[in-house]
């Protein structure tokens, strides 16, 4: 019979030779049932969310003929200029509410060409410390406060783990021109519970928005966290309230004929022929005053009648332009910390305009 010879044992074995050689530390993580127990949805909270997510359901169903329109700041940096912004947007939306379904823009992650400030929960401070765990709460501090005055928020997905912290307060989300192609954020929206617009590849490419969308619609099964903060596999449903988003590309895709493009690979592939249009990005070349000039274009399709343009998305801050983050000097009050933004005072012709295309549309219609 064999027998097996024991190796003499010299020393605990040591893997860090092959493992995690360029961590250069690894901190807890609250998860995101604590912070839910710190930060519960009040029941108010909840209700409007439940009730927006339905609404933005039916207008992408074609059973509300209203614009849904996503503005707001291109990042959130500052608690108290995000609540300012909040509670003058909510007047518009209330003014305006016959013809617009207005969801506030509250991004809390950037994607980054290269490197650069990623964020209100990477790094709420901006100076590089990387509070993350202070980053999560104060992000669903800011949600909750802007819940209140009776808002609904959209953000973009763009970490694979924050969405378990504070999804159940998001009615709409995004998926970056960088990720859409990605198949675990394509998971991702498969079990959201929100409404999520893909925005075309950064070339300008429509189909892998597409091909995201019917990704998104189906099951399937993937590896994440709990809000227990576990490892496990999720199994989905799939979310068929998915949609396109146009923020061009080499060059702008708001036009008519870029819409009918759009919406020709959509009905191709078998899916609802629809789009929101980004009015800023490239569609704007990166000129933020230039949002007012193709949100006039794309208002001018809806007054025309076209019910495949579901919605529109601003950038709008409290004041026009941008600033840099430089260590040591004060930042200009509501000013973008990101990409340029128009003013608030800017934004409420926009709006204005967006309604009155849409009174126009429903009263060609009859």
């Amino acid at each position: 019979m064999k027998t097996h010879t024991p190796h003499t044992v010299l020393s605990t074995h040591d893997t860090t030779r092959i493992d995690d050689l360029r961590i250069g530390a690894v901190r807890p993580l609250i998860t995101p049932a604590l912070l839910q127990e710190w930060l519960p949805a009040p029941d108010a909270a909840q209700a409007l969310v439940e009730r927006s997510r339905a609404a933005l359901s039916r207008v992408l169903h074609g059973q509300d003929d209203r614009l849904v329109v996503v503005v707001g700041p291109c990042s959130i940096h500052d608690h108290g200029q995000a609540i300012d912004y909040a509670q003058r947007l909510k007047a518009q939306a209330d003014a305006l509410r016959d013809d617009l379904l207005v969801v506030m823009r509250v991004y809390f992650e950037k994607p980054r060409t290269t490197v650069g400030w990623k964020g209100y929960i990477n790094d709420p401070h901006l100076d590089g410390s990387f509070a993350i765990n202070e980053g999560l709460e104060m992000a669903r501090a800011l949600l909750l406060e802007v819940l209140a005055l009776g808002l609904p928020v959209g953000t973009e997905f763009l970490d694979l783990l924050s969405p378990q912290f504070i999804s159940d307060l998001v009615s709409w989300g995004a998926i970056g021109a960088r990720t859409t192609e990605s198949q675990s954020h394509r998971q991702l929206a498969s079990g959201l519970s929100c409404p999520v617009g893909f925005k075309n590849g950064t070339d300008g490419g429509v189909k892998v928005a597409s091909d995201a969308i019917q990704a998104a619609r189906a099951a399937h099964a993937f590896m994440g966290m709990t809000k227990m903060g576990q490892a496990a596999i999720f199994e989905t449903r799939g979310n068929d309230d998915c949609h396109v988003i146009l923020r061009g590309g080499a060059l702008p895709n708001y036009s008519a004929a870029d819409v009918n493009a759009a919406c020709a690979l959509l009905h191709k592939a078998g899916l609802r022929e629809q789009v929101m249009v980004d009015v800023s990005h490239a569609n704007s070349s990166k000129q933020h005053r230039r949002q007012i000039e193709v949100a006039a274009d794309v208002a001018a399709q809806v007054a025309a009648g076209d019910a495949r343009i579901v919605g529109v998305m601003i950038e709008s801050h409290l004041h026009e332009g941008r600033q840099d983050i430089v260590a040591g000097q004060p930042l200009q009050h509501g000013v973008s910390v990101t990409d340029a933004c128009i003013g608030f005072e800017q934004t409420v012709p926009v709006l204005q305009g967006l309604a009155a295309a849409v009174r126009a549309r429903r009263a060609k219609k009859g």
